[in-house]
C-alpha cells in the first residue's frame, strides 16, 4: 500500500511538470499583430495523447522533405531540357546532394569443386599369392593369444628388421649386363669416375676441377702400335696433366686405326686435338665426347693426303682459323676443322720439278702465309701459300742428313727475331738460319748420335733446348756460349729422345723417348727467365755469327761432309 502512495505522487509530480512547461511556452508566443497567440490546453490524463502528437509532428516532418525532394527532382528535369553541356550537369548533379554512410555486408562462397574420373585409379586385380598371404596372416591374428605384449613387441621388431635391410635388387641377364656395359652413359659415368679416384689416390690438389676443354698445362703425346697388346689399334694419343705429377695415367686416351706421326692442340678449339696418321688421314678427337675414336676424319682419296702426314698446325685468329698438314709426298692440304670432307685449299710443293718429301714445317710468329719446311733430303725450304708466287721459294742447304726438327724464333721481345730458326738432323748437328741469307749462322756441334729435336724457348730470345738418340736434354744459351750448351741431362736408361716440348711459361720441358715414355724437367729461372738486356746482347751474338760464317763455311762444310760419310 504504501508503494502505491508513492507512484500515486510520483504521477502528480509529473503531471504538474508538464503543465508548468505548458504554460511557459504559451506565455512567450506572441502573434504578429500584436495579439497573444490563444493557446488550447489539453489536459493530459494519459500518456497516449503525447505519442499521438508525436506521430504528427514526424508525419509532418516527412511531408516536408517529400515536398523538398519533388522541388529538387523537378529544377533538375528542368535543367536536363536545356542544351546539355558537361558542366551545367555537374552542376545540377552537385546541387543539394548529400553524402551518408551505408552498411554493405559482403559473403564469401567457396568455388565449386570439380571432381574428375581418373582411368588409372580402378580397382586392383588381387594377385593370388597376395590372397593366400592374406589369409595366412588372418589366420595368426584369429589365433589365441596367451601374451598379446610380447607378439606386439616381436612384430614391431621384425617391422624395424625389414626397413633396415636393404632393397632386393633385380638379377640381370647376361645381355642386360652387356647393355648397360656398352651404354653410352655407364661409359661417361666410368671414365668420369675412374679419373677422380685415380686423382684422389696419388694428388693433394683439386680433384674434381674438370680439364675436359682444355688447359695450358696439358701435353700430348703420340705413340704407335703397343707391341704388349697387339689387338689394339694401331695409333693412340694420350693427354696428360702437368698440375698432377704424382698421377702417373694420362687424362683422356684417344684410338685409331692408322699409326699416329703427328698431334697437335687447336688454341682456338681447347677441347680438340688433331693427329696425323701412317694412312694419310688427318683425325680430330674431341674431349667432350665419350667417344675415344675420331669424331671426324678426312677422307682417302686423291683430293687429299695419301701418304703419312708428319706435320701438322693450327693457324689464324679465333674467328678465322685453318688446319695445316702436309704429307711426306710434299702435299700442302688446308682444311677447316668444321668439315673434314675435303680440303679448302691444296698445293704441290715441288722445287725446280722435284717434289719436296717434307719431313717436318713451321710458321714464323703471327704468319700464316710464309712456312718453312725441312726433307728428307737434308735441305730445308722456305714457301708461301699465296700470291703469284705461291709455292716453294728458297733453298736452304747444309744439312748432310734428314732434318728431323725445325722451330722458329717466338720469344716476345722488342726486337724482331721472328726470321730466326733452328733445325736438327741425322748429321749429328744443330744449326742456326737466318731467312735473310741460305747460309747458316751458325752450326751446334758436339752432340755423339742424332738430334731428333730442337725448340726455342717460347720466353728467352737466346734459349733453346735439344734432344739426341743417346738420351741427352741439351739447353743452350747463345748469348753466354756457341760452343758448349748451358746445361745437359742424361736419361740412366741411354734410351733415345725423339721430342721435345716447352711449356708456355718457359719453366718446364717435356720429353718423350723411344720406349715411349715421358720425362718432365723443371727448368730454373736462372736459365729460363731472361734479363732486362737479352735482347741487345743477341742482336751483338747475332752480327757475330754473321761475320765470322761467311770464311768458316768452307772448314765447316767439308767437316759436315766428313761427318756424314760416317754415318752413312
Amino acid at each position: 500500500r504504501a508503494e502505491l502512495e508513492r507512484k500515486r505522487k510520483r504521477l502528480e509530480e509529473i503531471r504538474k511538470a508538464r503543465e508548468e512547461k505548458a504554460k511557459q511556452k504559451n506565455e512567450k508566443g506572441t502573434s504578429t499583430d500584436g495579439k497573444p497567440n490563444i493557446t488550447l490546453t489539453v489536459d493530459n490524463a494519459t500518456d497516449g495523447n503525447d505519442d499521438d502528437n508525436k506521430l504528427r509532428r514526424v508525419g509532418s516532418d516527412l511531408e516536408k522533405k517529400r515536398l523538398d525532394a519533388d522541388n529538387i527532382l523537378k529544377g533538375i528535369d528542368e535543367e536536363l531540357v536545356k542544351p546539355a553541356s558537361t558542366a551545367r550537369i555537374r552542376k545540377v548533379l552537385r546541387k543539394d546532394l548529400k553524402l551518408g554512410m551505408s552498411q554493405v555486408s559482403t559473403t564469401s562462397l567457396a568455388p565449386k569443386e570439380v571432381v574428375a574420373y581418373s582411368k588409372e585409379t580402378q580397382t586392383p586385380v588381387p594377385d593370388p599369392s597376395d590372397d593366400e598371404e592374406t589369409k595366412q596372416a588372418t589366420a595368426d591374428s584369429n589365433k589365441p593369444n596367451e601374451n598379446g605384449e610380447d607378439n606386439e613387441d616381436q612384430d614391431i621388431e621384425q617391422d624395424d628388421e625389414e626397413e633396415d635391410k636393404p632393397p632386393k635388387l633385380p638379377e640381370l641377364s647376361d645381355e642386360e649386363k652387356k647393355h648397360i656395359l656398352n651404354s653410352q652413359d655407364f661409359t661417361k659415368f666410368f671414365l668420369r669416375a675412374t679419373t677422380i679416384v685415380e686423382r684422389a689416390i696419388t694428388e693433394e690438389v683439386d680433384i674434381f676441377v674438370d680439364y675436359t676443354g682444355g688447359d695450358d698445362e696439358d701435353k700430348e703425346g703420340a705413340y704407335n702400335q703397343n707391341e704388349e697388346a697387339p689387338h689394339e689399334p694401331d695409333g693412340i694419343v694420350l693427354i696428360w696433366n702437368l698440375k698432377f705429377n704424382k698421377k702417373e695415367t694420362p687424362e683422356f686416351v684417344f684410338r685409331c686405326q692408322s699409326a699416329v706421326m703427328s698431334v697437335a692442340f687447336s688454341q682456338f678449339h681447347p677441347n680438340i686435338v688433331i693427329g696425323g696418321t701412317h694412312s694419310g688421314q688427318v683425325v680430330l678427337w674431341d674431349s667432350r665426347s665419350y667417344k675415344r675414336t675420331p669424331v671426324q676424319r678426312t677422307p682417302l682419296s686423291a683430293a687429299a693426303h695419301t701418304h703419312p702426314v708428319f706435320c701438322i698446325d693450327v693457324l689464324g685468329t679465333q674467328n678465322a682459323n685453318n688446319l695445316i698438314s702436309i704429307c711426306n709426298d710434299g702435299k700442302l692440304c688446308s682444311w677447316s676443322l668444321d668439315m673434314l670432307s675435303q680440303p679448302q685449299d691444296t698445293m704441290e710443293l715441288q722445287y725446280k720439278q722435284k717434289v719436296v718429301p717434307v719431313s717436318c714445317m713451321a710458321f714464323p710468329t703471327n704468319d700464316v702465309n710464309n712456312f718453312i719446311v725441312g726433307s728428307e733430303e737434308g735441305t730445308v725450304y722456305s714457301g708461301i701459300r699465296h700470291g703469284n708466287k705461291a709455292g716453294i721459294s728458297e733453298a736452304f742447304e747444309s744439312h748432310q742428313a734428314p732434318i728431323t726438327g725445325i722451330s722458329t724464333h717466338h720469344a716476345n721481345t722488342q726486337v724482331d727475331f721472328s726470321h730466326l730458326f733452328l733445325t736438327s738432323s741425322f748429321d749429328w748437328c744443330a744449326k742456326l738460319w737466318t731467312q735473310k741469307t741460305t747460309r747458316p749462322l751458325h752450326s751446334f756441334e758436339g752432340y755423339g748420335d742424332y738430334v731428333y729435336d730442337v725448340k726455342w724457348s717460347p720466353v728467352h730470345p737466346a734459349l733453346f733446348a735439344s734432344v739426341d738418340g743417346s738420351g741427352r736434354l741439351d739447353l743452350w744459351n747463345i748469348n753466354k756460349d756457341t760452343e758448349v750448351s748451358a746445361y745437359s741431362e742424361v736419361v740412366t736408361n741411354n734410351v733415345a729422345l725423339n721430342c721435345l716440348k716447352w711449356s708456355q711459361s718457359g719453366l718446364q720441358l717435356v720429353t718423350g723417348d723411344a720406349d715411349g715414355k715421358l720425362y718432365i724437367y723443371n727448368v730454373g729461372e736462372n736459365l729460363a727467365s731472361p734479363l732486362s738486356d737479352e735482347s741487345s746482347r743477341l742482336t751483338a751474338t747475332l752480327q757475330e755469327m754473321q761475320a765470322n760464317s761467311a770464311p768458316a763455311s768452307d772448314s765447316q762444310q767439308s767437316q759436315t761432309n766428313v761427318r756424314g760419310s760416317s754415318i752413312r
